[in-house]
């Protein structure tokens, strides 16, 4: 029997956060804009900011076998992506100073959980990276989709939340699937245009480029598709990463590295598009890799990594229906066609990462998504709507 997705709004105790069994997804309403919206952010979560700092430095240590503070220092000796953020997004420069604010903690450690893929690629161990994204383009009268399986590391279970922030004069309405501390994993606004991401460790980065979820930030803070298209191509990109991209009824999806931004188009004949954690058409890659990823043989990849097994397992179930709904996609965020390297990864502890939360965005007349806190096997999706425009 599938374990019961509980939704609650109310806050509790960091304690809840810390047990698998009692596994949630929290949501949380935010309003305001900048340094107010971040005060408010950190003030409320002030426990379990601190929980998730707590674990992340702890689970760091432990990676790394050294001081998880020695490890912060060292990292922000590489890493130079304020100037990108405050050129970029400044606004969400100053929510991070208010998150830190708010909840305590010092600046660089709000800082460092807001740049999970630029750490990643710090790290660069090319076995600690998972995560499946799909899209699926209009067509015949049937709505786009965008969605994915978010899988991070084991510590962060019991964190789930998603974020709603209210709508203003310069900013519409958003659903941020995300945890505490953190500005984004992925997310949809009110207009349908949302986001997934892919880490692609692979290719080149760039110490001062624009992290990823201030990227996934800037995306869904508008409702104009020039501007998504034109800025996704244009911004110096952190880390390599793919993007799939929904804007109401079309689907795109970018590898970006810190030299290049190419389209994926796999041209299928249902417009779907879908990716894991190899890049496929962005030769900007770093030369550790280029040695290590043979030629293609008769123009197929049969690498048998995580990441080649999860691809071949979306992909068999994308291709072979001409017409797909979010039905279709919550069946492929749930396969499990290679017992080792499934696209829906429960947490064994003893292994790295698992399915943190699953997410399928609709990006209808009146958008909505669909969500669970876990892998998506365990728990039922949730549906989640925005509020009425006055």
């Amino acid at each position: 029997m599938k374990k019961k997705l509980i939704i609650i709004v109310m806050l509790f105790s960091a304690g809840c956060f810390a047990q698998e069994s009692t596994r949630e997804l929290k949501q949380m309403n935010f309003s305001g804009t900048g340094y107010k919206l971040g005060l408010q952010h950190g003030s409320q979560l002030k426990e379990e900011i601190a929980a998730i700092i707590k674990a992340w430095k702890t689970n760091t240590s432990k990676q790394l076998g050294k001081d998880a503070n020695e490890v912060v220092a060292d990292f922000f000796e590489y890493a130079n992506f304020i100037k990108a953020i405050k050129r970029w997004t400044p606004e969400l420069y100053e929510e991070i100073i208010g998150i830190s604010d708010g909840s305590g903690q010092s600046f660089r450690d709000v800082f460092v959980l807001n740049l999970l893929d630029e750490f990643w690629v710090y790290v660069n161990n090319i076995h600690n990276h998972h995560c499946s994204g799909l899209g699926v383009p209009a067509m015949n009268g049937k709505p786009g989709y965008i969605a994915q399986n978010m899988d991070l590391e084991n510590y962060t279970d019991g964190f789930q939340m998603l974020m709603r922030l209210e709508r203003t004069k310069n900013r519409p309405e958003q659903l941020i699937l995300t945890h505490p501390g953190l500005i984004a994993l992925n997310g949809l606004n009110e207009n349908g245009i949302g986001v997934c991401v892919n880490t692609l460790i692979q290719l080149r980065a760039n110490a001062h480029g624009l992290p990823v979820a201030f990227i996934i930030r800037r995306i869904i803070n508008t409702d104009n598709k020039e501007e998504v298209l034109d800025f996704i191509n244009k911004v110096n990109h952190a880390s390599g990463q793919n993007y799939i991209i929904g804007i109401q009824g079309e689907v795109y999806d970018f590898e970006a590295s810190a030299n290049n931004v190419v389209r994926f188009v796999p041209e299928n004949k249902n417009g779907t598009v879908y990716h894991t954690n190899h890049p496929l058409v962005n030769t900007d890659i770093k030369p550790w890799f280029e040695a290590y990823n043979p030629k293609p043989l008769n123009g197929q990849n049969l690498l048998n990594t995580d990441s080649h097994f999860r691809y071949r397992a979306i992909e068999k179930r994308m291709t072979t229906k001409i017409e797909l709904t979010n039905h279709s996609l919550i069946e492929a965020l749930r396969s499990r066609d290679n017992k080792k390297n499934p696209v829906c990864k429960t947490n064994l502890k003893n292994e790295w990462g698992f399915t943190f939360a699953s997410v399928v965005m609709t990006l209808s007349e009146t958008p909505y998504l669909q969500i669970t806190a876990g892998p998506p096997d365990e728990s039922e999706f949730v549906k989640i709507g925005f509020g009425k425009k006055e």
